[in-house]
């Protein structure tokens, strides 16, 4: 695929992801029009050779596989489908000041003073109760700019520019209306109406989330950057749906987007959680054989990784420091905030040398603190070397995040390009 259809495709999927729900559901919806069948965890699993198939846990996680036979070691692809955000309390409605606003909570560690003044939208899962007594879920996205959260002026706030700390209960409530009628529950019911559903008895609960309804572009005077919401880490979901869609029948291939990856992963459909595991075991029942599969097998973890700022150079090891459209990213760390190893780069370097793919490393400066990835708690929970690497990012955490043009489809290139 040309990195232009690539680079298309992916503005697309971000545009069309506001929350790990609809990123599931797209993602859902790719592998099914690629010939993998969908299976449910509920039921008895019956798997064909050389069919393709995918699960999904909680509408927030995946995992899709290719099954050929005799498959004995797999290449494996991580990637996580939540981002920080703010997210709706359960009484979210405040009536005050001559507006109703909305009472959030701090997702992950998200920036937030780039929250301030953008046109915010409201998405997420809804669970109902129809007619018919039946418990349902159903997404909802309503798409147009709903709410803000106004600055405030600098003449209220002299020291603006020199410091401003944001308060997480009082200073972040988006307002949506001046009009005091507003029930929460009846835009609920109309948000259900616009898809459709009429038959709503009772809504029980709702997982929503605000974001940022500027679409996702490229940017520079070649066009040569990305910038959107969600490139962390929806960019991996991207690629590494878009590359076991791509491989051939014969190419023993696993990708799994999870949840929760922003807050710890300690989720039934998290990093931590048994999702993974659960599928292997049944793809391979016999133990002897799970075993000897899971050793001879690699996992990718693919996370954004943070390029040099061209205005902040100090925040790096200047021997470590990634560049946009540089390559991909292979992080390190020595105290296993990443889970590459020696071993895992020689593998992953053959497969980046076969296709002629350019990469970097990042170590993060010996002073400062180290995030993590679903690299180790992978590695920790099934055994897998592994190894964590990512496209270079520049604001990351922030309501929109920047990276290069050319360097997932790098990605996508070498998952594509070579087998273990």
């Amino acid at each position: 695929m040309q990195k232009e259809d690539f680079n298309e495709g992916l503005l697309g999927f971000l545009d069309a992801s506001p929350t790990p729900f609809h990123a599931t559901q797209n993602m859902a919806a790719m592998f099914t029009n690629a010939g993998f069948v969908e299976l449910d965890e509920k039921e008895s699993w019956q798997l064909e050779e050389d069919k393709r198939y995918f699960v999904k846990r909680n509408d927030s996680s995946i995992v899709a596989f290719t099954y050929p036979k005799g498959a004995k070691e797999y290449l494996m692809v991580g990637a996580h489908t939540d981002s920080p955000n703010l997210k709706l309390k359960p009484n979210a409605v405040i009536k005050e000041h001559g507006v109703v606003k909305f009472g959030v909570e701090s997702y992950g560690g998200l920036l937030l003073n780039p929250w301030f003044d953008r046109d915010l939208s409201i998405a997420g899962k809804v669970t109902y109760k129809d007619a018919k007594g039946n418990i349902k879920s159903t997404l909802i996205d309503a798409q147009k700019p709903l709410a803000i959260i106004p600055s405030l002026a600098i003449h209220l706030d002299s020291n603006a520019n020199k410091e401003r700390s944001v308060n997480k209960q009082t200073d972040i409530c988006p307002i949506l209306t001046t009009n005091d009628d507003f029930e929460f529950d009846s835009f609920l019911r109309w948000q259900l109406h616009k898809k459709e559903i009429l038959d709503v008895d009772e809504i029980y609960a709702s997982e929503l989330s605000f974001y940022d309804t500027q679409k996702a572009s490229c940017v520079g005077l070649h066009d040569d950057f990305i910038a959107s919401a969600r490139l962390d880490n929806l960019l991996s979901c991207y690629v590494g749906m878009l590359s076991i869609c791509s491989v051939e029948d014969d190419r023993a291939m696993l990708f799994i987007a999870s949840d929760h990856e922003e807050v710890g992963s300690q989720s039934a459909q998290g990093a931590g959680g048994s999702f993974l595991e659960n599928i292997l075991h049944r793809i391979f029942e016999d133990y002897e054989e799970y075993v000897q599969m899971v050793r001879s097998s690699l996992m990718i973890s693919a996370d954004n990784a943070h390029a040099i700022h061209p205005n902040y150079p100090s925040k790096h090891d200047s021997k470590h420091a990634p560049y946009i459209n540089a390559g991909v990213v292979l992080k390190i760390n020595a105290n296993q905030r990443y889970a590459t190893s020696s071993e895992t780069t020689a593998k992953f370097l053959e497969m980046a040398n076969k296709v002629g793919a350019k990469t970097q490393q990042f170590v993060t400066r010996s002073d400062m603190g180290c995030g993590s990835t679903i690299g180790p708690i992978t590695a920790t929970r099934i055994g897998v070397d592994t190894i964590d690497i990512g496209i270079p990012t520049y604001a990351m955490h922030s309501i929109r995040e920047v990276c290069g043009s050319d360097d997932a489809h790098t990605l996508y290139e070498i998952l594509v390009g070579c087998k273990l």
